[in-house]
């Protein structure tokens, strides 16, 4: 690990293709900036909220004395023919907004909201669009602009 910041990426495997280049992405800006991290995998994007509070609430419990500066979230939901596309993503996304803040999170959102398979694997691609890179430029970012405030 590096001696830089610690950050959790938390990885939603529900479409391993698409998850696989965001991870790609998100791995090579971090280790570029010199960021540590650790990787947690869940099986989709719903649960990735409660990850990001799993790892809150340790640190509140003295579990552990292992603090994350920040936090990349990735996955991906594609429209299906019912409405549980919609729902997954709004639980997905409201639940990391409201983590992040009500604790003053430094998160970077790689969690993709796709029409169709096409679409995600060209955000995911580190050779292209690269949301999973993005994401892990907003957490240092927001990391910067923390450090910035006072934070």
């Amino acid at each position: 690990m590096a001696g830089g910041p610690r950050i959790l990426i938390v990885e939603a495997r529900f479409y391993d293709d698409i998850t696989d280049n965001l991870v790609r992405g998100a791995l090579q800006v971090l280790t570029e900036e010199g960021a540590g991290f650790k990787r947690v995998i869940v099986p989709g994007i719903i649960e990735i909220p409660a990850v990001i509070r799993y790892a809150i609430r340790s640190i509140e419990l003295r579990a552990t004395d292992y603090r994350y500066a920040g936090y990349v979230v990735l996955g991906c939901a594609i429209k299906g023919e019912t409405d549980h596309y919609e729902n997954a993503c709004r639980v997905a996304m409201d639940g990391v907004k409201d983590l992040t803040l009500q604790y003053s999170l430094a998160v970077g959102n790689g969690i993709l909201t796709c029409q169709n398979q096409e679409q995600a694997l060209d955000r995911s691609d580190p050779e292209g669009r690269d949301f999973g890179g993005q994401a892990a430029r907003a957490c240092m970012r927001m990391l910067k602009v923390k450090r910035e405030l006072g934070l």
